[in-house]
């Protein structure tokens, strides 16, 4: 089993700083309505080009889009990055209660075409009653995740290629139809901590994702879903949803991880923590967990800190170490079980390339990964000189950043 490696899309804007979103009066969609705040940049496409060619470059497999109000539409955003890209794929999150399972099957279809294969879907059956009636939705907790298992199995359903009928409580479909399925049938990935989220995970989602707890937490969730799996004769694989901060030393990575909490006012992290305590989401309850909004052994586990969940709702952890650390980890975690790693950090484009340059090559010398292949391979020399130096220019070696 290798490693996937997947980064993020911040469509909701990015910046040097946690509470970057909390610096957009609009969510960031508008440069003019920017608050004055050092190091704050807005989601336009043209920085969203940057990290999307940026992850492909540097080998990551997919990025992940997120959904919700502050967020551009990720559908909508993703094609348009199709067109720009060349291997990556998009995993696109979506809610199942606002749009119909028929249409996001076509949607699917669709995307498969025009993207030649490269969708992944995130379902986001939704932890925030308030977000949720934003959209029209006004199920409770328990019976969204009955809704999302009614709605995944219509869409695979109507992926069949012939008409299909589904008689349930939230959806009634007569002779439901993707003319033309896709090809190939995107990977779900589903996440949710809750007693009514197992099973919905265990007779639906290709891979299950769970924030980053520690090892022996996330260990009891992966045996957990795979025992239900198991009674429902599937498989499941697995991934983790993590921020990383990785650095040529230990020293930076953590030197860098308390520049990040010296943003942190007292009165932004209560804040915070009042909004996220009032999530309906299990997840997010074990991710306050974590911390207990304080700013004390913040280190959960090696190398695993809980900074950003002072600020941040969902993924509220992060690796933080030299490359060599960081890369324990995931090996760690990969020993558990886990595949897929869905990672971020801020700012999203350079902390691509820290990743990329610095963990991604100690994981392929551990056979974990395979290497990313030059651009240049197969061009011939010039000039006794390799092809990373064409025209036999110097070849120049960088001492380390």
């Amino acid at each position: 089993m290798s490693v996937h490696l997947h980064w993020f899309l911040p469509t909701g804007g990015d910046g040097r700083t946690l509470v970057d979103r909390h610096a957009y009066t609009d969510g960031g969609i508008r440069r003019d309505r920017i608050t004055p705040v050092s190091g704050v940049r807005a989601p336009d496409i043209e920085y969203l080009v940057q990290i999307a060619k940026a992850a492909e470059q540097l080998g990551f497999e997919a990025v992940l889009t997120p959904t919700g109000t502050w967020c551009e539409d990720a559908w909508l955003t993703t094609a348009a990055l199709t067109q720009v890209t060349e291997r990556l794929k998009f995993l696109v999150a979506f809610r199942p209660g606002v749009i119909s399972p028929v249409l996001a099957a076509q949607m699917a279809a669709t995307y498969q075409r025009i993207s030649r294969g490269r969708l992944l879907l995130n379902v986001v059956t939704g932890g925030d009653s308030t977000e949720q009636k934003r959209f029209g939705d006004h199920l409770d907790h328990d019976r969204r995740y009955a809704r999302t298992d009614e709605f995944l199995q219509v869409v695979r359903g109507v992926w069949g290629g012939a008409p299909f009928d589904f008689h349930g409580e939230h959806y009634q479909v007569e002779g439901g139809l993707t003319a033309l399925p896709p090809d190939p049938l995107p990977e779900i990935f589903f996440g949710g901590s809750s007693a009514a989220a197992g099973p919905v995970a265990a007779r639906n989602a290709d891979v299950y994702l769970t924030w980053g707890e520690p090892p022996e937490q996330v260990k009891q969730k992966v045996d957990w879903i795979r025992g239900l799996a198991e009674r429902e004769g599937r498989t499941v694989r697995f991934g983790i949803r993590l921020h990383t901060i990785s650095r040529d030393s230990s020293k930076e990575a953590w030197a860098t991880a308390g520049r990040l909490l010296d943003d942190l006012d007292p009165e932004t992290v209560a804040a915070a923590q009042q909004a996220l305590g009032r999530s309906e989401s299990v997840g997010q309850q074990r991710m306050l967990a974590l911390h207990g909004g304080s700013r004390d052994k913040l280190e959960i586990s090696p190398n695993l800190w809980a900074g950003v969940g002072l600020v941040r709702g969902g993924a509220g952890t992060a690796l933080v170490g030299s490359h060599a650390e960081v890369a324990d980890r995931i090996e760690e975690y990969h020993a558990l079980g886990i595949e897929h790693f869905v990672l971020s950090g801020y700012p999203h484009l350079e902390e691509a390339y820290w990743f990329g340059e610095g963990v991604r090559p100690e994981l392929a010398a551990r056979g974990l990964l395979a290497a990313v292949p030059s651009p240049l391979e197969g061009v011939p020399a010039v000039n006794g000189r390799p092809a990373s130096a064409p025209g036999g220019a110097p070849l120049l070696v960088a001492g380390g950043r």
